[in-house]
């Protein structure tokens, strides 16, 4: 990729996003950028972060790890992969943001884990409103009780929701899906106030904008930014 070329497609995203804000009649800066980096060189990633991207998401522990010894700066780094319960240990003291939460166990073998690290993790509770068997995601149904056990956490800060809507490359099909798990959140936010519950985690580079008007607070793009995935 040309020298440049992913500043400028980090100064294009942001754009889009204030654009699709201000239609929205919300703040732009109310809305954090997620560069998923999923493997992506360090140097490509380096060059983002000179750019003013302060916010990196990986989709495994161990790429991440590898990553944050070679890259420095003030980076916020996002787990927005699936988080397998042996894990949890390298979660807790590697990332800042945890948005695949979708189990009580899960969210106990984290807490345990970020108390023993002495650092403070805050978390999205990943819902399955599509019930597709290749992702992974609480049930609505179980919310609740998700949330009730979260109440009692002490290292583990869930904060919002987070979803991967049906791919589709129609950014409109997507839109239901974010209006439905805003809904959540404010039917949550009534039931378990104490739980300061303010953050959406949607959208991803075919549909950003959209969640972005539907209430997103958290977009995770990888590709509009750093171009198509290697092959991992």
């Amino acid at each position: 990729m040309p020298a440049g070329a992913i500043a400028s497609k980090v100064e294009r995203v942001r754009e889009r996003m204030a654009a699709a804000a201000r239609r929205a009649g919300r703040d732009p800066e109310s809305i954090t950028l997620v560069g998923v980096s999923k493997t992506v060189p360090p140097e490509q990633i380096r060059e983002a972060i000179e750019a003013g991207l302060a916010d990196l998401g990986e989709n495994r522990v161990q790429e991440a790890r590898d990553k944050a010894g070679q890259l420095t700066g003030p980076i916020h780094w996002h787990l927005v992969g699936h988080l397998q319960a042996n894990k949890a240990n390298h979660a807790a003291r590697l990332f800042d943001v945890v948005h695949s939460l979708d189990s009580i166990d899960i969210l106990e073998r984290l807490e345990r884990a970020a108390e023993r690290a002495g650092r403070l993790v805050m978390a999205m509770v990943q819902i399955d409103l599509a019930g597709e068997p290749t992702k992974s995601g609480a049930r609505e149904e179980d919310l609740d009780r998700l949330l009730e056990a979260a109440a009692g956490c002490r290292c583990v800060r869930v904060r919002g929701l987070m979803i991967l809507p049906p791919y589709d490359p129609d950014p409109e099909k997507s839109r239901p899906y974010f209006r439905r798990l805003r809904g959540l959140l404010h039917e949550a936010q009534g039931r378990h106030a104490a739980l300061e519950l303010t953050h959406l985690s949607m959208g991803m580079t075919e549909d950003f904008e959209v969640a972005i008007e539907e209430g997103a607070t958290m977009v995770r793009v990888g590709r509009a930014l750093f171009g198509e995935r290697r092959a991992a």
